[in-house]
């Protein structure tokens, strides 16, 4: 159990998980002020990949060498990182408007927080932990001023705000998830971009 507690301390996941709690119960808050509405999906979209981003400094370990090198076997145990981190990110804001102002349904925040994780796990993949926010910070900044979605590839960019049960946003995070998990899991952080460059 002590492999464990290092392992949380040094992907610091007490302060990621601090950061979720903190800045659900600030969405929270906002939507019960008024704001858009509960069918406005954009304030839980916004606590959703704000959860996302925050934990995703948590999937770049202190020495990436070590990472890479240690003896124990790291596929299983990036999967059950990103995979339980999306749990957390999940289960943070459906448990904060348990307390009174629903913002978005089960489905919903489950299916984006799949997507957003996976998104995030592809760039700690690809940039490492450090820079694996940007892929759903660019990716939720377009969604916010796109067009309406018209076409299945307008559909597929903005499908973190599309209603749930929604066949391209059910299928769009799905893909998300499943190759940012795969890809984080057997690379590593920055390990897609050290194979490229070798």
């Amino acid at each position: 159990m002590r492999w464990l507690t290092l392992y949380a301390r040094s992907r610091r996941v007490p302060a990621s998980l601090a950061a979720v709690v903190i800045s659900a119960v600030a969405v929270w808050a906002l939507a019960r002020d008024g704001g858009e509405g509960p069918g406005d999906p954009r304030l839980p979209v916004l606590v959703l990949a704000t959860g996302a981003m925050t934990v995703s400094i948590g999937l770049g370990g202190q020495d990436l060498a070590l990472d890479r090198t240690a003896a124990i076997r790291w596929v299983p145990r990036r999967a059950a990182h990103v995979l339980l981190a999306g749990a957390v990110v999940a289960a943070v804001p459906l448990t904060v408007q348990t307390m009174g102002e629903s913002m978005a349904t089960t489905a919903f925040v489950v299916r984006d927080s799949a997507g957003l994780m996976g998104l995030v796990a592809l760039g700690a993949a690809f940039s490492g932990g450090q820079y694996a926010w940007t892929l759903p910070f660019a990716w939720l900044s377009f969604s916010f001023f796109a067009p309406p979605p018209t076409s299945a590839p307008m559909r597929v960019a903005t499908w973190m705000l599309l209603p749930p049960g929604t066949a391209a946003g059910t299928w769009t995070a799905l893909v998300l998830m499943v190759a940012g998990t795969a890809a984080y899991a057997v690379a590593g952080p920055r390990g897609l971009l050290m194979d490229l460059r070798a």
